[in-house]
């Protein structure tokens, strides 16, 4: 095979699928997916089955009955598996039976260590889907790309080994079904209930389960119970646990660190070794893996390493602005993980990280205390445990929380800088002042705090209310400060409010600390600092932007403080959350000397935090809600913001990875340009230096102002979105074809009987689309060329394939979304005396459906026997008038009229091609015809096609 490595650079931009058929360019595509996942790939001819561990066969001969198998995967020497390609588009789980069938039909002579094959794939080259026979109930499932031969050579020596488990235990999913009894003993109630219910998920062959417990409750030993239980007694080979960011990896680790196993009790990392990624290197001993998504993303894509200022922050902050998109990585294949752990799920699985998970050939587990919408549609509903708050509350494993609310001028109306005081001016990001006389008032509101404007009064006075209304109100009686955690809107805000917070209270920098990010850069080591919050009687008040903000424990913490405003109910729950947890009353008494004991804490709202309208989810794309069509005339009308803009940009981006070349070439020749280009001209118009150097050409001016940049990008962008602004017809087609590739897929909505029962009969829908296909042929016969050919009688010229391409393609799209099958099964479902040959359907069938549609034939007919009735027909009278074939003349003839059937007409071209090409090509079919073949071929075009 000829590798893409190999191929000259020009013939680098080329689109297989510009040349390839459909099912060729699948083949292609499944070759260079088995080259990179270890298999060796060869002809059955030249076969050598000693090249490689693992050696994949195409066009593979089976027994007797059991026809050819496209591949036939051999691992050291033995037959292993089969893969059925497809053409993409194809819904793989219609041809299961074929794999099967090849499965069950190895030649006797070929070598097996069972049969059937164990090991079955349906593949586009798109879409691969998998099935293990050695499974205890096996079924297909979606796959990234195939396994390694070295897997099924593993799987395969503990299925033949009754040492390390025999045929019983050979899999994961069979060692799912005898699990032993679980343990109470080191589990409370609640955990022991979530893992009992997640094994049974699993037995299930449940791919993704989704454990709800709330903060305090222990979700993280609850995990590495069952990550015990499954290493240990379903042979779980390797356990990805992926955390929110670093952090919390740690914190994890030593949870690993601590467990006692309840058979032998000694600790997990006794047994099995659980290394916390510090690098993009895995340990090969590793059992269990402790990760961020982020680094595991830079692991896949092969980098060397990843900042430690990246890891550090979470998957939601340093998310990309387009969904990643992973390639195969063949030192982490997706086989790579039994199962993965999700920790903070609610943050760490948007959209945008989301084929990092899906990549893995694993169950997928995940674990938070405020599931939201997509959370829950991901896990595919299946919640395995519910523990809410309150009943976390009512157990004595949370405590409730009362709300302070403190409410101040300037934070809800803002305030003025009146014109001729001599002001400050602040650097955002070196936070180097100026100073200058302002020349006219200016006036903010309580929404530009903090962010181009800093009212340090307003900041004192939240911080003074707090500190004298502390032993009086919020915690009276007390004299100890309580370990008080305050959220901050950025870094610079916690820095300001970190140095009101040590001037009102009159302490040194060890009493109160900002913990964020960037406290690192800053020289302080904010690990350390986070562990004299935890552990420390002298820091009392830490401000941090996010850090801290979801699954650090900080038993103590008795007042949580909100100056920044969240908009996500479930961040906010996290948020609030770091509050709810217990402590034993003596350790508390350790780090806060007059307390008694923890059964409460108190939110400090001085935002509106608390009575403000929270979303549920935070939305992956900016604008989520908008349909496509509305999104493009709001250009239309001018409306250029950057989300609307980026969101097209985006969105365009997608369709063009998805759609044929067709599809492409027809949106381009509208467009005038491709679309990549499109979705590039759309996102540059966004860039920002570009509009600070507009305007500075613009004005001539070095430091434009605001309105100056402004007016810039505007103009920017206006010329930017012309070409669809001013294009209704591109408009109109790139919503057509969006609409006829993609489906939404809702992964949110909880359904509900609403009755049970047997449906009516469907004919009203079938008659419905045949007389809407009638009424299309009447209203497109003068616009599609093959409703011209055959509505005319006689036909004025010959049909070609891609006229019958051009029909389907419009047919299938919206709002009718016809196919063959689909017109095909109304009439059988009408009158099914009137129809012939059920089953799968060729594109050149369209020619039988218009032709019955237009009464020209009383019967519908495959085309593919109408052809072979035809060319019978014409054999019939070759034959009478005295003219012979030889055997190997009629084969060929045969082929011809073949071709004919599915591609309506054959020329020497197709003779380059199969099953022509096996026998010599075009030099073969000179052979055998001479000076005929040239007039036989028009004879049997013109005979045999409609």
């Amino acid at each position: 095979m000829i590798s893409t490595d190999d191929m000259p650079d020009r013939w680098a931009v080329v689109d297989p699928s510009a040349y390839l058929g459909p099912e060729s360019w699948a083949r292609l595509e499944i070759d260079r997916q088995l080259v990179a996942c270890g298999w060796v790939v060869q002809n059955h001819r030249e076969m050598a089955l000693g090249a490689g561990l693992g050696v994949a066969v195409r066009e593979f001969p089976m027994a007797k009955g059991h026809g050819t198998s496209d591949y036939v995967l051999f691992v050291n020497r033995r037959a292993v598996g089969v893969i059925e390609a497809k053409k993409v588009g194809e819904t793989l789980t219609e041809v299961e039976w074929q794999s099967a069938k090849y499965a069950t039909g190895p030649a006797e002579d070929v070598q097996a260590p069972m049969s059937p094959l164990p090991f079955c794939y349906e593949s586009t080259g798109a879409e691969t889907r998998f099935t293990n026979l050695l499974d205890p109930e096996p079924a297909s499932r979606e796959v990234f790309s195939f396994h390694r031969p070295e897997t099924f050579a593993s799987w395969l020596r503990v299925w033949e080994d009754l040492s390390l488990g025999g045929p019983d235990r050979a899999t994961l999913r069979q060692c799912l079904q005898s699990m032993p009894p679980l343990d109470h003993s080191n589990l409370w109630d609640v955990q022991y209930q979530a893992v009992a219910n997640l094994e049974e998920s699993l037995r299930y062959n449940r791919p993704r389960a989704l454990i709800q417990m709330a903060t305090g409750s222990g979700k993280t030993h609850t995990a590495v119970s069952a990550t015990y239980r499954l290493i240990k007694h379903a042979k779980a080979s390797r356990v990805l646990f992926l955390v929110d960011r670093a952090h919390l990896g740690k914190q994890a680790l030593a949870e690993f660190q601590s467990f006692e196993t309840p058979d032998d009790h000694r600790k997990f990392t006794e047994l099995y070794a659980a290394e916390r990624l510090t690098s993009n290197t895995i340990g090969d001993s590793s059992k269990v893996v402790i990760t961020t998504i982020q680094r595991l993303f830079s692991i896949l894509k092969g980098e060397p390493d990843l900042d430690e200022e990246v890891d550090e922050r979470t998957g939601f902050d340093v998310e990309p602005a387009a969904p990643v998109e992973v390639s195969y990585n063949d030192t982490v294949p997706p086989e790579f993980f039994d199962v993965i752990i999700v920790d903070e799920c609610h943050r760490s699985i948007y959209g945008v990280w989301r084929q990092v998970l899906d990549y893995f050939d694993a169950f997928i587990i995940g674990l938070t205390a405020t599931p939201g919408k997509q959370t829950i549609g991901f896990f595919n509903q299946n919640f395995v445990m519910e523990y809410s708050h309150e009943a976390a509350v009512a157990d004595g494993i949370n405590v409730d929380f009362d709300v302070y609310r403190i409410r101040t001028e300037i934070t809800e109306h803002g305030s003025k800088v009146d014109a001729g005081l001599v002001t400050k001016f602040r650097a955002r990001q070196t936070r180097k002042t100026r100073y200058e006389k302002i020349d006219q008032d200016i006036a903010y509101a309580g929404a530009d705090l903090d962010r181009w404007v800093v009212s340090k009064d307003q900041i004192r006075t939240i911080i003074q209310t707090f500190r004298d209304n502390l032993f009086t109100e919020i915690f009276p009686g007390r004299s100890w400060v309580p370990k008080t955690l305050i959220f901050a809107k950025d870094d610079s805000h916690a820095d300001d409010i970190v140095q009101i917070v040590r001037e009102e209270f009159g302490w040194g920098n060890d009493r109160a600390a900002k913990i964020t990010y960037k406290s690192r850069s800053a020289g302080d080591n904010p690990d350390q600092l986070l562990k004299d919050f935890q552990t420390s009687p002298t820091l009392r008040i830490a401000v941090t932007v996010d850090m801290i903000a979801t699954g650090t424990d900080v038993k103590p913490l008795e007042c949580v403080m909100f100056m920044r405003m969240v908009h996500s109910r479930n961040y906010f729950e996290q948020m609030k959350g770091r509050g709810v947890r217990v402590i034993e009353p003596n350790d508390l008494k350790v780090v806060t000397g007059d307390a008694e004991v923890k059964d409460r804490f108190v939110i400090v709202d001085a935002i509106g935090v608390t009575e403000a309208d929270l979303h549920d989810t935070v939305p992956l794309e900016r604008k989520p809600s908008v349909s496509f069509d509305k999104m493009l005339l709001r250009l239309v009308h001018g409306r250029f913001d950057e989300d609307t803009v980026s969101s097209v940009a985006s969105r365009i981006a997608r369709l063009d990875r998805s759609i044929t070349s067709d599809d492409r070439a027809d949106l381009e020749k509208v467009a005038g340009v491709s679309l990549i280009e499109l979705s590039h001209l759309l996102l540059d118009s966004l860039d920002p230096d570009r509009h600070v150097e507009a305007a500075r050409q613009a004005t001539g001016l070095a430091d434009p102002s605001e309105a100056d940049v402004a007016a810039a990008a505007q103009s920017i962008i206006e010329l930017a979105v012309r070409p669809i602004a001013d294009n209704p017809q591109l408009r109109q087609k790139l919503v057509d074809v969006r609409k006829s590739y993609e489906q939404l897929i809702d992964e949110f909505s909880a359904d509900r009987v609403i009755s049970a029962e047997l449906s009516r009969d469907a004919t009203d829908r079938a008659r419905s689309i045949v007389t809407s296909w009638r009424a299309y042929i009447d209203e497109h016969k003068d616009e599609i060329t093959a409703l011209q050919v055959l509505y005319s009688q006689p036909h004025r010229r010959r049909l070609s394939f891609p006229d019958i391409k051009e029909l389907a393609h419009a047919i299938k799209r919206p709002p009718y979304r016809w196919t063959p099958e689909t017109l095909w099964n109304a009439y059988e479902t009408l009158d099914k005396s009137k129809v012939r040959g059920s089953g799968s359907r060729v594109l050149t069938d369209i020619v039988s459906l218009v032709r019955f549609a237009l009464s020209q034939d009383s019967t519908l007919v495959p085309y593919t026997d109408r052809v072979e009735e035809k060319f019978a027909g014409w054999l019939a009278q070759q034959a009478q008038a005295g003219r012979v074939f030889t055997p190997d003349q009629e084969r060929w003839l045969r082929w011809i009229a073949e071709a004919i059937a599915s591609s309506l007409t054959v020329d020497t071209d197709a003779f380059e091609y199969e099953p022509f090409v096996q026998d010599g090509g075009i030099g073969r079919a000179v052979e055998l015809f001479g000076d005929d073949l040239g007039p036989l071929l028009d004879e049997l075009n013109r005979e045999l096609a409609a």
